[in-house]
């Protein structure tokens, strides 16, 4: 089972997919996880360039980088689920199609693009307005972050894309617990 949590940054991915991976593992569940984009690749460490500012990559180039910064994580996915592990990822395919559709971009060419990647089987939507994602995170916000117009074209994204099935548009205002809880139940 391949799970991806996408949504906002602040919006509690990282805290989430933490507490699913607790629970799946008390319970004896074999877990990977994964956190995209990855920086301590070659393609993720020039990501992390251009998102402090010492690059200037269109939004094709970025979303490119960020798709192949997933394929060179594939063959991970691949080998973890062929030996029956859980794999849990924090930001995933959607999030290509989210930033780079609300950067103009052809949400069908970023679906094609990731098509050779593992699918998830389920994916978890932590929905939380821009105005959120600025309060829980105040300093040292990337040019994403910061873009409050882009944030709210980000965010209808998500949603557009969490109509489809196995997807769970998931109100991450409220309470972690209750939120993990509500998650927890809809992994089975």
């Amino acid at each position: 089972m391949l799970i991806a949590f996408e949504g906002l940054d602040q919006s509690g991915k990282e805290t989430q997919a933490r507490m699913l991976v607790a629970s799946l593992r008390a319970e004896g569940r074999r877990v990977e996880t994964l956190s995209f984009p990855d920086y301590q690749t070659a393609i993720g460490r020039e990501i992390g360039e251009a998102l402090a500012g010492h690059r200037e990559y269109g939004p094709d180039v970025m979303q490119l980088l960020y798709i192949a910064n997933r394929f060179e994580k594939k063959s991970f996915i691949l080998d973890w689920q062929a030996a029956g592990a859980v794999v849990v990822c924090d930001r995933y395919v959607a999030s290509s199609i989210a930033y780079g559709e609300s950067q103009g971009l052809d949400a069908a060419w970023l679906t094609d693009a990731q098509r050779y990647l593992p699918q998830p089987n389920l994916t978890f939507v932590l929905d939380i307005a821009p105005e959120t994602s600025a309060t829980r995170k105040q300093t040292n916000r990337d040019r994403y972050e910061r873009d409050m117009p882009l944030l709210t074209r980000v965010r209808e994204s998500y949603r557009r894309q969490a109509q489809q099935p196995g997807w769970h548009l998931i109100d991450a205002d409220r309470a972690k617990d209750e939120i993990a809880r509500d998650i927890r139940n809809r992994v089975g």
